[in-house]
Order: C-alpha cells, then structure tokens, then sequence
C-alpha cells in the first residue's frame, strides 16, 4: 500500500433535483480544472459494443481488471492525448444514466492511517471507463462502483455523480476501501468543492443512502467518530483544515449567495450546509452563471467588478473560473418529453467565463470534428484551443472586452435554446436509427454555428486589440 501519486484535477460541482430544476430536469455539472492550466479536452461519442475478453490497463496508474458483457453507447469528454490515460470524465449513456467523475476531495490523515490509499486503485483516469458502459440506473452506478472500490480500492478521495430523469446519487471514497452514497432531495440543490460533502448518513435508510458494508465497523473499530450521537461523514472522514477555508467554503458560500441570497453566511465557514432547498428554481442559465462565475459581484472578484483596489480580497478566495478551466458539462435528463431525446450535455471548453455553453443531445453517434481533435500544441482548428485563445485575447482587456464577451455568450445560449426547441419539434415525429442520425447532425450544425461564432468574436477582439495598440505613431499627429 502506498499512496498514488498527485491528482491531475481540481473541479466545482452543482447538483440539481428535479423539483428544484426550473423544467423538471435533472442537473449534474461539473467544472474539470487541470493544475498544469493547459490539458486538452475532447467531446466524443463512444459506440455500443461488447466488452466480453477485454482487458482493462490504466495508462495512468497502472490498475486492471477485466471487463464483462455488453456495454451502451456514451459520450465522453475523454484527454485529447491519452498517453497519460483516457479520463472520460462525463457523459450520458444510451439509458440517459449521466455520470461525472470526479470531484476532487481530501480525507484526513487519521482515517487514511487505518485504511491508506492504493497506489494502483480505480481512480479518476479509470474511473468513467468501467462503470459507464455498464450501468442502467444510478443506483447501480453507485453500486457497481463501490464494489470496484472495495476489491481494488482508490488512490483519491473523490465525489462521483450519478443521475437519470428521476433521481441523483452522489458518490463519495471515503478512504482507500470505503465509500459512502446519498440520492439528493428532489426539491434540493447541492454545491460540491473539493472537500468531503455528505452529512448525516441513516444506515436504516437505503432507499436514500448507501455505503460499503464495513463502513460503520470500521468507523467504530478506530474511534474515528468525533460525535458519537450522530454518523456526520464530513465531519468523520473530512478534511476541515485551514485551507479549506479559502479553497473550499467559499465557492459553496457565493453559490448558495446566488440561489438562497436571503441567508446569511460567512464565505470562511466550515458549517455551510451541504443540500439547500432553492428560494427560486434553478435554470440550466443560472447552473452555467455559477459554473463560470469569479465572486461576481462582490470583493472577492479577481476582476475587481467593484474597482476596489484591494487586492488582499480580489486574491483572498479560490474562484471557480481560473487560469485551469479545461471543460465544463452540465448533463441535463429532462422530463417533458420522450426518452429518445430526453438528454442533454451543454459542453464548454476554455475559460468559462468567456466561452458558450453548446448543447449536445446525447443520442448520437457522432461529433464535430473540432470537438474530437487536441493535441498539446495550438491548433485553431480545435474547439478546446480555440476557446483557450479567447482567454489569451480577452484577459489582459478584461474590462475593454467583458461586455462584448457577455453579449456573445448570451446570443450563444439563446441560440442553443432556440435549437432545442426547434430540434425537438422534428424529433418527435422521427424514431430509432432515422432520430439518432437526425438528432446528431442538427447537434453538429449547432456546435459549427457556435464555433463560426466564436471566430467572429476572436476577428472583433483582435481586431480591436491590434487598432489600439500602445505604440501608436501617426506622422501627421507628430510633427
């Protein structure tokens, strides 16, 4: 047993029950942050097939095991070069089962001591690989990874989301063999940083919580439980260090400031509830507000909305827009109309507070050929890259350039709804082989529309960036 080397990613995540949701939908996104700020991300469709004689090697970390029957179709959002692994990362499957993982989490070291991580464990690489194509609901996701996770245990401490049109699991690895599940209250949303999230588990509650069958012995075993009068996970497994208090709370604080704005909080708080029951129902827009946010709005803006000057606060907290934004999914099941078109992923690479959102149905067989190529060096031609250069442009003229930014990323998603409607009204007069192929060519045709949009911004800014530039001599000014 030792413990595996770093994790790549550190991520933001939001969950949204379908009595929370504005339409009925259910909601997981999650943000995916590499540390190295450059880690090129692809959006893929993965085909049906079956997986019996297959043999599964982490490029990663090197775990293995062996793959069984016959998998579903997914997308993915798979590394452009997977010489270092495939981190799939999240998707919907042809059962409209999403799955995001992972959210990066710490458990403390007591806990770790009595059940240490394994260095060639399922971890984040492996993770979206072997469970996606095999799982039908998401409780059986909960269930067949947790058995992953006790025969072969982790290397992280990670939270895994499940869901499909009825109900959200979130998944969390307490340890390197022990893993704990709670299904979120459909009139509930939850906001998930990089620390340990569920609370208050019930053993006698399985329609709602679920967790390996060592868990309580194992707390017992070791005194791990700091109050005995309650089983509180994060408060047994968590981290709860200095750290989380400007890494962490905060980005749960400015969320619940946006969805519950009546209750008072401190951003520094380590008592912030994980579930919350919304004030107003959450839109897909407001999901992808908070997903590309920065504190907007307040002095812990990097962007100094307020021009305060005061740096101290502009760099006190952790944002959840920063330099390592790679890809943003917000995986939507929704409830008001047929299976076959009933799932959406709205894709977002770069820097998500400058890029679109650009909805993806999920049962199709194909994607844009931009969205399929990354590789390590700059390439106009791929989607990821050209989001990255938005940053590089935008960035040192942050405030020249916001209003132009925020306008087109607005004309974007009402684009990208307009398409929805319009795609559904032909859909549902179309079934099987004839919808998939209809449902993925108008999902090209958006993402082109977006990406010709998104070079005529790049024309405008640069454009602009070279028309103003400070070493300006005009002979006739100058004489």
């Amino acid at each position: 047993m030792a413990e595996a080397k770093l994790k790549k990613t550190s991520c933001t995540a939001i969950l949204v029950g379908k009595k929370a949701s504005m339409d009925g939908s259910t909601i997981i996104a999650r943000d995916e942050d590499g540390y190295d700020g450059i880690n090129p991300k692809t959006f893929v469709s993965v085909p049906a097939k079956n997986y019996d004689g297959v043999h599964y090697v982490s490029k990663y970390n090197g775990f293995e095991c062996d793959l069984h029957g016959e998998g579903a179709r997914f997308t993915s959002t798979p590394n452009g070069d997977q010489s270092d692994g495939i981190w799939g990362e999240q998707g919907i499957n042809q059962y409209n089962v999403a799955m995001s993982s992972t959210e990066t989490e710490l458990t403390n070291p007591r806990c770790l001591g009595h059940d240490p991580l394994v260095k060639n464990g399922v971890d984040e690489d492996s993770m979206f690989s072997i469970v996606m194509p095999f799982i039908k609901t998401p409780r059986e996701g909960v269930e067949l990874l947790g058995k992953y996770i006790e025969k072969y245990g982790t290397g992280e401490c990670n939270g895994i989301a499940f869901s499909n049109k009825d109900e959200i699991w979130y998944f969390e690895t307490a340890a390197g063999h022990h893993w704990v599940a709670e299904r979120i209250p459909d009139d509930c949303y939850a906001i998930c940083p990089n620390i340990m999230c569920i609370e208050e588990f019930d053993f006698n509650d399985p329609d709602h919580f679920l967790c390996d069958p060592d868990l309580k012995d194992f707390v017992e075993r070791h005194h791990l439980n700091p109050n005995p009068d309650s089983f509180n996970i994060r408060n047994i497994f968590g981290s709860q260090n200095e750290a989380d208090s400007t890494y962490n709370t905060p980005r749960t604080w400015y969320g619940q400031k946006l969805f519950n704005p009546s209750i008072e909080q401190d951003p520094t708080s380590q008592d912030i509830p994980w579930l919350r029951r919304p004030e107003k129902k959450i839109a897909v827009e407001d999901v992808q507000f908070f997903l590309s946010s920065h504190y907007n709005g307040t002095k812990y803006d990097p962007f100094d909305t307020f021009a305060s000057g005061d740096k101290k606060d502009m760099q006190k907290f952790r944002s959840i827009a920063l330099d390592r934004n790679q890809e943003s999914s917000i995986l939507q099941i929704r409830n008001d109309v047929p299976a076959e078109y009933a799932a959406i992923q709205w894709v977002n690479f770069g820097f998500y507070a400058y890029s679109p959102y650009v909805p993806f149905y999920t049962n199709i067989n194909d994607t844009p050929a931009n969205y399929k190529l990354a590789s390590q060096k700059f390439d106009i031609n791929s989607a990821y890259w050209m989001h990255k250069l938005l940053e590089v442009v935008v960035e040192p003229r942050y405030h020249d350039y916001i209003n132009e930014v925020n306008a087109f990323r607005d004309a974007c998603q009402s684009y990208g709804v307009g398409r929805v409607d319009a795609i559904d009204a032909k859909a549902a007069k179309l079934s099987g082989q004839e919808l998939q192929d209809f449902l993925t060519k108008e999902s090209i045709a958006t993402a082109n529309h977006i990406s010709d949009k998104t070079r005529d911004l790049l024309d405008s800014l640069i454009h602009h960036t070279l028309l103003n530039s400070k070493y300006q001599y005009e002979l006739g000014d100058n004489l």
